[in-house]
């Protein structure tokens, strides 16, 4: 065959893959959902599993929007009306008013005067951050931040790149100060919740610290906060990071497939900042925006979360939050401070990591492990994701099967 040796070359990187312990391997195939009932979340059914049910503990779903009544309906009658797909990029062959009103909701949710939605929360950074580096900026990124930043930092040409520790104010604190002078601009970048951990960015004193750098900078220090998994699922009223800490940055992106449920992403600012992003981003310029049925979707689920509803959705989701990091510690393992619904349970073993996902697949519950290298030795961990559509009778299940782990200290 031709490319033989081509596909010998990418079965060795597979091999590496295999040995550094980093390959995916295969996916969970979800052939069915169970819906909820008898006081139990849903549950899903697997290929090769049979009729077992599984319990999802991994799922971003926050909310359970992705099977509200009302996000299936709004997506299936805006799909009957407007089509399967836009047919195409948003400036060739237009867009719909759809999208243009779920960005002003988006907008008016976040209290900024202008949103942009993009195909995903990924392509929304790569296509916010890339055009807002110059050659005369400075970039800096806290060293825990998602991959989509730090892809977005390797494609972006900025004059210098500078990771602060993570969290570390101090850190970030003598970036700028090394900086100052040397750039025009000065883009400081965070995650508002890490996706891995739970935590969230002090945005107070990020915006003090950045601030107080601003005017060493002739086109101004920038924050961008990427609050992803914060939004819908952190704040009294579901707004995220900012919320959380009564603080405000300065470009904030965010995504519709998390707590919202559906799929895509989008960022909000200034009218002038999405202005330039629309002739600048390569993500939004030549790829196809969500469908119509998922911009009505993500509509609706944003209505749903700025209602009475949402705050029981809200309320609920923190106590199952509670309830579970409570019940871990009772158990005697070890977890993270913090509110989010990302729960991390620290293994610090990567083979005792691997058996405890096994364990608790074998009984029915589906979890993720995160073990070296793809963290740092010692952080192995699994990190539990609670969701609203989670019961105390299910968040009682996945304890009894932690309990019941042999290899538990």
């Amino acid at each position: 065959m031709p490319a033989e040796r081509f596909e010998k070359a990418l079965s060795a990187e597979l091999a590496a893959l295999t040995e550094r312990g980093t390959r995916k391997g295969a996916e969970s195939v979800i052939t069915r959902l169970l819906p909820a009932g008898a006081g139990r979340g849903p549950r899903y059914l697997l290929a090769s599993e049979g009729d077992r049910p599984f319990l999802k503990m991994n799922s971003n779903n926050y909310l359970g929007m992705s099977g509200h009544p009302r996000v299936i309906a709004a997506e299936e009658e805006t799909t009957r009306e407007l089509g399967a797909g836009p047919g195409a990029v948003r400036f060739i062959s237009g867009t719909y008013e759809v999208h243009v009103e779920l960005e002003r909701r988006l907008a008016a949710f976040h209290g900024r005067e202008s949103g942009m939605i993009f195909s995903s929360a990924y392509a929304t950074i790569l296509g916010v951050l890339v055009p807002l580096i110059t050659a005369e900026t400075v970039l800096i990124s806290d060293e825990l931040n998602h991959n989509c930043i730090i892809n977005a930092m390797r494609l972006a040409r900025p004059k210098e790149k500078l990771i602060y520790k993570h969290l570390d104010l101090a850190d970030l604190d003598a970036k700028l100060a090394g900086a100052a002078g040397n750039h025009k601009r000065a883009v400081v970048v965070t995650d508002g919740i890490f996706s891995m951990r739970g935590d969230h960015a002090p945005l107070p004193e990020v915006v003090a610290v950045v601030k107080r750098y601003d005017e060493k900078f002739p086109e101004n220090a920038v924050l961008v906060v990427d609050d992803s998994h914060g939004v819908g699922a952190f704040g009294d009223t579901g707004r995220g990071t900012e919320e959380y800490t009564g603080a405000k940055a300065d470009v904030l992106v965010a995504t519709l497939g998390k707590a919202l449920g559906v799929n895509g992403g989008y960022v909000v600012g200034s009218k002038t900042l999405t202005d330039y992003l629309r002739e600048t981003a390569p993500t939004y310029i030549y790829s196809n925006p969500i469908t119509c049925g998922e911009a009505a979707a993500s509509a609706e689920a944003l209505a749903i979360l700025d209602s009475p509803e949402g705050l029981k959705l809200l309320e609920h989701l923190r106590a199952m939050t509670k309830r579970f990091k409570q019940g871990i510690v009772a158990l005697g393992y070890e977890t993270l401070p913090g509110e989010h619904p990302v729960v991390p349970l620290m293994v610090r073993d990567t083979a005792t990591t691997t058996a405890l996902v096994k364990h608790l697949r074998d009984h029915g519950i589906l979890v993720t492990g995160l073990k070296y290298p793809v963290v740092p030795k010692g952080d192995e961990e699994i990190r539990f994701q609670i969701s609203a559509d989670h019961t105390e009778a299910d968040v009682d299940e996945t304890l009894a099967a932690l309990a019941s782990f042999a290899g538990r200290k």
